[in-house]
């Protein structure tokens, strides 16, 4: 082994993608962002999609700034994908998520297979956006386009393949697309061959961490765990006897637990909980929650009414606003439904006033009676979602590691840590570019397992604790008790 491995990591948000450098000399991690870019989707032919020719420019340009390294990989989040020809050319830009054609195929679907033998098949949270109902909403619209793909890749595998790499089908993306058995460990065939799809458009799968090809410089392409999430938990600094969850906090919150054998109960298929598969070989047991998504809109609702507020001036009008006002469920219709627009995504604060209103609350006037109904929200549904995995789990967590961009608002983490009755360890705050990271390492044998590299982020990496406030505790308990009874009153709508 050198005495340096250098790698770059490509990491693929819901508006930027940034390239990391990392150098590890055996003992330290140093990295370093080299090259940030936008990952906006555009309207085209009607749908939002991605841009792939930018991407893949913007890719080119952080290559050159990166200067000789060993290796390269690519993260993004589950779900989406581009179609190949038999000559290996992109047929369209891939259709992104938030493209409105897929939000009525689960009941669609519904009529073909019971959603909860859909789930037991699967191990997914029926989600709309969830791949399987991508392909049925495309195979409807545009037969012909389905009936010319050779291949469907997912994103990570896509962008690898468009630098020539061997054409790959990670298992932990697969394990987003509501078409990967967790138990087999494979494609369910049979599933895709009732629904009408071509399994033939499906390769054999890539464990995370093979190498799957090169630059014409001889710098290895990794297939990582293409699945951003899987990446952050790969780089959760857990400590060995821990009781631990996580919670991957950015425009979705992800909050689960590493099992070493999928659930695919009735029951959990109730909760909304999935089974996805990890970098380290096990299964990522978790809740998909609409997360700081609702503050990165709030905001820029207020931006376009003339009113420009950083996040750190909004966390501090919501720390001086009244505490437990109001809560809203950010899962509810009324914020679901606009991730499913090409439009502007609609104005979150008066969403959430018409939501305590017919919910019969108090209404938030202010910004910050605003921003602070939305963390107070976030934290009392993270409580909801950790009661739903140790119901499902038979465990007692005690300890909540969160992942990612959330980790920086300390307002958020100590409603959490209070909501949820448990010490918080928040960090790192880069936890998917690192995840991404540590798999290439560990690919290249630079670390032993993912284990080594946990231990390594958590004496390299900053780590926040934020301990439950006792003097608090009832205040939470009462607003606890409020936000399960709403819960139960629009379960029941």
């Amino acid at each position: 082994m050198a005495a340096f491995t250098t790698v770059l990591a490509f990491d693929l948000g819901a508006s930027t993608g940034r390239a990391i450098r990392a150098v590890y000399d055996g003992e330290r991690l140093k990295w370093k962002e080299i090259h940030r870019f936008d990952n906006i989707p555009a309207v085209e032919n009607g749908h939002l999609r991605w841009n792939m020719e930018a991407l893949l420019g913007e890719i080119r340009i952080a290559i050159q700034k990166a200067g000789k390294t060993d290796s390269l990989a690519f993260d993004t989040w589950g779900v989406d994908f581009g179609l190949l020809d038999a000559d290996g050319k992109l047929l369209e830009d891939p259709v992104h998520y938030r493209d409105e054609r897929t939000k009525d195929w689960p009941q669609r679907v519904a009529q073909k297979i019971e959603l909860h033998s859909l789930y037991v098949r699967t191990g997914n949270q029926i989600l709309a956006i969830n791949t399987l109902f991508q392909l049925l909403a495309l195979q409807e619209e545009q037969p012909d386009l389905l009936r010319r793909a050779k291949h469907l890749l997912f994103i990570p595998d896509l962008l690898a393949a468009m630098l020539g790499a061997d054409l790959t089908w990670e298992r932990s993306i697969a394990s987003t697309s509501q078409m990967w058995n967790p138990v087999a460990g494979t494609w369910d065939l049979e599933l895709l061959r009732q629904m009408g799809m071509d399994p033939g458009l499906f390769g054999a799968m890539t464990d995370s961490g093979s190498i799957i090809g090169a630059l014409p410089d001889s710098t290895k392409i990794i297939a990582v765990a293409g699945h951003d999430t899987q990446c952050a938990v790969a780089a959760m600094p857990v400590e060995e006897g821990e009781s631990a969850a996580f919670l991957s906090c950015g425009t979705w919150s992800l909050i689960g637990c590493e099992l070493e054998t999928p659930i695919l109960t009735k029951e959990s298929c109730d909760s909304g909980l999935s089974n996805e598969y990890g970098a380290n070989g096990r299964i990522n047991y978790l809740k998909n929650i609409i997360g700081l998504w609702l503050i990165q809109e709030s905001r820029r609702e207020y931006a376009r009414q003339g009113e420009e507020y950083s996040f750190g001036e909004l966390a501090k009008l919501a720390d001086e606003a009244e505490a437990f006002h109001c809560f809203i469920d950010p899962d509810a219709q009324e914020f679901v439904c606009l991730l499913y627009t090409s439009d502007a995504p609609g104005n979150i604060p008066e969403r959430i006033q018409k939501f305590c209103r017919r919910t019969g609350q108090p209404v938030p006037e202010t910004v910050g009676e605003t921003v602070r109904c939305i963390y107070e929200s976030l934290a009392l549904k993270y409580r909801y979602a950790l009661e739903q995995l140790e119901g499902m789990t038979g465990k007692n967590f005690t300890i909540l590691h969160i992942l990612g961009g959330g980790a920086n608002a300390g307002l958020l983490c100590q409603m959490t840590a209070d909501a949820c009755r448990l010490m918080v360890k928040a960090g790192p705050v880069e936890a998917t570019a690192l995840g991404n990271i540590l798999i290439q390492l560990k690919a290249l044998h630079a670390i032993h397992d993912i284990d080594k590299g946990r231990r390594l982020i958590a004496v390299t990496e900053k780590i926040t604790e934020y301990a439950p406030q006792n003097r608090k505790k009832d205040a939470w308990e009462n607003a606890y008790h409020r936000f399960v009874t709403m819960m139960q009153m629009e379960k029941e709508r």
